[in-house]
């Protein structure tokens, strides 16, 4: 009789010690498995002209940022300054997987809110985006010259991430593998 009581017992308790695990952890620093992997292949239609392409050939040779956004994404406009003050600042180039979203959609955000992006790929049925692992827009990857992902950052980005997270990954990189510093002569908009 004990162990027909003690056996729920401990079920229960184990479950409401995963619960209450699980009320501590940040959505945000659960690591992409694609972090040390190389960025998928990909090609989709640019939002600028898509009679032209952007695909991962286009991230090779370089250290770049990889910004999956949307029109209809509210972060992505909380975001949105952020990303244009790292563009101007001209340290890395930002690309964009426009991800589920209406193409003259994507094309007004862009020219009401400014271009920080050399180039995005329309992913309109997202599956782009989920070859990437994104969850839900904005989400942004540090791609090393290889094309090998070496951090991905979920939510809005801010400068404070950006300055004390992703700015020293950039650095230890260019170390690491010798790559150009800067980027300010081949970023549109």
């Amino acid at each position: 009789m004990k162990a027909r009581t003690l056996v729920p017992l401990a079920v229960f308790l184990l479950l409401v010690g995963l619960l209450y695990a699980g009320l501590h952890l940040n959505p945000r620093e659960i690591p992409s498995p694609l972090i040390g992997r190389p960025a998928p292949e990909f090609s989709l239609p640019r939002v600028e002209d898509t009679g032209r392409t952007f695909s991962r050939t286009d991230l090779l040779g370089q250290v770049t940022l990889v910004n999956a956004w949307a029109s209809w994404c509210v972060s992505c406009r909380a975001e949105h300054d952020t990303l244009m003050a790292i563009a101007r600042e001209g340290r890395v180039k930002i690309y964009g997987i426009n991800y589920k979203d209406e193409l003259a959609d994507a094309r007004r955000y862009l020219a009401r809110l400014g271009n920080p992006y050399v180039t995005s790929g329309h992913d309109l049925s997202g599956s782009v985006g989920i070859d990437w692992g994104v969850i839900a827009t904005p989400e942004t990857f540090l791609v090393d010259p290889r094309g090998i992902i070496r951090y991905k950052h979920t939510g809005p980005m801010t400068l404070q991430v950006w300055r004390e997270k992703i700015v020293p990954l950039i650095e230890n990189i260019r170390a690491e593998t010798g790559a150009p510093a800067g980027a300010k002569e081949a970023r549109r908009g």
